[in-house]
């Protein structure tokens, strides 16, 4: 029988991979600076990590994306005018499975929309005809489910409608943008824990018809690995697919700016998630169907599939750090800094 490897063991020591799993190393991978090695996604085995936090870094490039660009990665689709004037929006969003480096030398087995994670960042207004052409070029049975309101038929769920949809299959699904808000999209084929950990999920934002005031527009989609597959809480956490990244590369503003975070918790095996800052405070918008804030906070909790919107502006310069007001998950990934310039 495989060992099972808790969080809080992860985090004080080594890891052991089960049978399905990979392994993660030693408190080394978060302090200490070490050689690296090479990662492991198929059967038993350990693997010892190199410094993460403070030094070293993944291959962006060979995972295909870069976390700093997906921050302000906004994909409006191929827009063309419908008789009557309406707009429409098309995209071609295509599932693949895809082995990402997610610790320096550790890959990860993932599911991918489009071949990065999270996957696109879907952008309409309220009003448009959206039209979403799915190909799953996985090996295993998917589905698109969209946040927000539209026909049965078009829900991305196992049995209704089209349903699931098959290896070397496509489906497009076709619906108006409403409400207006940040909503996101996710796979909805049982086991569904699974399939949302693997990493099939993303952000559909629909701006109000009136747009919101101009702003430095950030996306930050907040979830977890489970490297162990068993289940059971996670051992790495990340903001746009990367633990620590924004401790190497910074969140770049400008003092007095005004900064407009589209928030995001899709974390799968942990009940809460939370995003706190140092040094100021946001106004925060809870899933941004409303134009008045709720509240003006420094911290605030999302359970998984919550979202909401965060403004604030920088009234100093230097660099502020963010991150979940978890310590354990902070520890294992999701912090980050904000470099404010003038």
């Amino acid at each position: 029988m495989p060992m099972k490897q808790s969080r809080r063991g992860f985090l004080i020591g080594g890891a052991m991979a089960g049978s399905a799993g990979l392994a993660l190393g030693s408190t080394r991978l978060f302090d200490a600076p070490a050689a690296a090695s090479s990662g492991h996604s198929g059967h038993g085995g350990g693997v010892e990590g190199p410094t993460f936090r403070l030094g070293e870094e993944v291959d962006h490039a060979a995972n295909g994306f870069n976390p700093t660009q997906i921050l302000r990665d906004f994909d409006g689709g191929t827009v063309s005018t419908l008789p009557g004037g309406r707009t429409l929006r098309e995209w071609h969003i295509v599932a693949r499975d895809q082995d990402l480096e997610v610790a320096p030398g550790v890959t990860f087995p993932a599911w991918t929309f489009n071949s990065r994670l999270p996957g696109p960042t879907l952008r309409c207004t309220e009003g448009d005809l959206l039209r979403v052409t799915f190909t799953n070029g996985s090996e295993h049975p998917h589905t698109m489910h969209f946040h927000g309101i539209h026909p049965a038929e078009m829900d991305g769920i196992p049995g209704i409608g089209r349903g699931v949809i098959r290896p070397s299959e496509s489906f497009t699904y076709e619906f108006d943008a409403t409400p207006f808000g940040l909503h996101l999209y996710h796979c909805h084929v049982s086991p569904l824990a699974e399939h949302i950990a693997r990493g099939m999920y993303g952000t559909f934002i629909v701006d109000p018809p009136q747009p919101r005031p101009a702003a430095d527009e950030l996306v930050m989609v907040m979830h977890g690995f489970n490297t162990t597959f068993d289940g059971e809480g996670n051992q790495l956490y990340a903001v746009n697919g990367i633990p620590f990244h924004y401790m190497h590369e910074p969140v770049r503003v400008k003092r007095n700016e005004l900064v407009r975070i589209y928030l995001v918790n899709v974390l799968e095996y942990d009940p809460i998630n939370s995003f706190h800052i140092h040094g100021n405070f946001f106004e925060y918008f809870p899933t941004g169907t409303r134009l008045t804030p709720a509240e003006f906070t420094d911290t605030i909790v999302q359970a998984q599939g919550q979202r909401g919107i965060c403004e604030l502006r920088f009234p100093h310069a230097g660099k502020f750090m963010f991150h979940a007001h978890k310590t354990e998950f902070a520890e294992l990934g999701w912090m980050g800094f904000f470099e404010v310039s003038e």
